[in-house]
């Protein structure tokens, strides 16, 4: 049994900032969002992020999240494959998969047999739940972690790209708190073929943004 003190030193040290996955690269398509003006202050974030938690990707990677924290070896296999079909473009797919791929690989540290038996391309939500199940992290636990870290990924994106003040970008990760778990709570029964979003201005976004000229992150 993992303790409440080990889950959370667990989800603190593997969902941080400086976790070797490159989150810190990736947009998720908010940088062609705020070329259009689509996002340009403290409020269009904060409704463009409440929509992508509540219809959009980060509510279909929660799912994938909780399937994973319980799937066996050929499930995880067939988590991989839809996770990464799920992605609605080029360089959604190549987040997704990239940040899980070096998310294994630093996770060999503490050790996951669930994610060693896994061939690359993994799915980022995908890893998380089977590192997190071979370690004892509830998936109650890992799923609205995921989704924090997620959202803040995307306001520290904001916050250089509008630009905004850190204090706003705060003010956005606060608000959102609600949606976060509101999400997390909805996913967890939530089946495979609960999976689904409404976030189209968001999946151009992410589509746009592969031929955007000017570019601080890969997506």
């Amino acid at each position: 049994m993992t303790t409440a003190t080990e889950t959370l030193l667990l989800l603190l040290a593997w969902l941080s900032p400086s976790f070797p996955t490159g989150g810190f690269a990736y947009s998720h398509g908010l940088e062609w969002a705020v070329e259009t003006g689509d996002v340009h202050d403290e409020p269009s974030l904060f409704g463009w992020l409440a929509d992508v938690l509540a219809h959009g990707s980060a509510r279909t990677d929660a799912i994938l999240l909780r399937h994973a924290h319980r799937a066996d070896a050929a499930t995880l296999a067939e988590l991989c494959a839809l996770g990464a079909a799920l992605a609605g473009c080029k360089e959604r797919c190549a987040e997704t998969v990239g940040q899980g791929d070096a998310f294994a690989l630093a996770a060999r540290v503490w050790g996951s047999p669930r994610l060693a038996g896994l061939i690359a391309p993994i799915p980022y939500p995908v890893a998380i739940g089977a590192l997190a199940a071979d370690h004892g992290v509830a998936a109650d636990d890992a799923a609205p972690a995921y989704l924090q870290a997620f959202t803040a990924n995307l306001i520290s994106a904001a916050v250089r790209l509008v630009p905004l003040g850190q204090t706003a970008g705060l003010r956005v990760l606060a608000a959102l708190a609600p949606a976060i778990a509101a999400v997390a709570d909805e996913t967890r029964g939530a089946m495979l073929d609960d999976i689904g979003g409404a976030c189209f201005r968001a999946d151009i976004a992410a589509m746009r943004h592969e031929t955007q000229h000017t570019r601080l992150f890969r997506t």
